[in-house]
This record gives C-alpha cells, structure tokens and sequence, in this order.
C-alpha cells in the first residue's frame, strides 16, 4: 500500500495577533508542505474562513477585541463552518486540553510551540482523508 499525494496541499489558517508568532508557524508548516494563510485577528480569521475555509485552524487564545474563544464560538455556531478542526494555541499554562474543548476546539497546543508535537497533532488531525486515499490506491 502506497501513500497517496495530496493534489492539492492542505490548507491552515493560523490566527495570531503577533507577527512572529504567525511567521513561525508559517514557515513550519509551509516546510511540511502546507498551504498556509494567516490572520492577525479573530475578525479577520472569520472573514477569511467564509471566503476559503481552510482544513485546519491554529487560533491564538489571547487577541484583543476577539479572543481565540469567541472565534470557535462563531465557527461553532455557523453550520457551513462547524465541521473545520480547531487548535486553540496559548502560552497560559492555566489552560487546560478539557477547557479548549469544551469551548468547541479539538485541542490545545501550549507555548512555546513543541514543534514535533505541533507537526504530529496537524498529521493526526488532517489524516483521515490521507488514510481514505492510501486505502483506494491499495485496492
């Protein structure tokens, strides 16, 4: 069984109000092979999200006018958009993986960012449409 290509790379958004933080895990991931757009803030994300929806969102938790919270919150309520995974992303230690969840995200990524367990979460979340590909090609 062979691992199918992706046409098309997969798309995250990620969703922080500061610069570095964004280029960071920019170039992280476009190293990966991501497709990558960015967003300095809750207002801007949901605008992009209704025009591209992406497959993945890195959301910061901490922004002004908008925190990472009210984001999902939106995408949560919007049935055109509910379905796009969510990483909240924070260095607040006081947050906890159970409180990200339970405010509709699928997870929490801490920072400073683990690289490895950054790549691996975004592999994970993405791969059910990777295994459907390599199941077909093995038939």
């Amino acid at each position: 069984m062979t691992l199918a290509k992706n046409s098309e790379p997969r798309c995250i958004l990620i969703v922080d109000d500061s610069t570095d933080n964004l280029y960071l895990l920019q170039f992280i991931l476009e190293t990966q092979g991501y497709q990558v757009g960015l967003a300095k803030s809750g207002e801007q994300a949901l605008d992009q999200v209704k025009k591209f929806p992406p497959d993945l969102i890195l959301l910061d938790v901490m922004m002004p006018q908008m925190n990472g919270y009210e984001v999902v919150d939106r995408l949560r309520k919007d049935q055109t958009l509910s379905s796009i995974p969510v990483f909240l992303v924070t260095a607040d230690k006081y947050i906890s993986n159970n409180k990200a969840i339970a405010a509709g995200a699928n997870g929490l990524i801490y920072k400073p960012i683990d690289i490895e367990q950054l790549l691996l979460k975004v592999a994970q979340t993405l791969a059910p449409e990777n295994n459907f590909e390599a199941e077909i090609q093995s038939e």
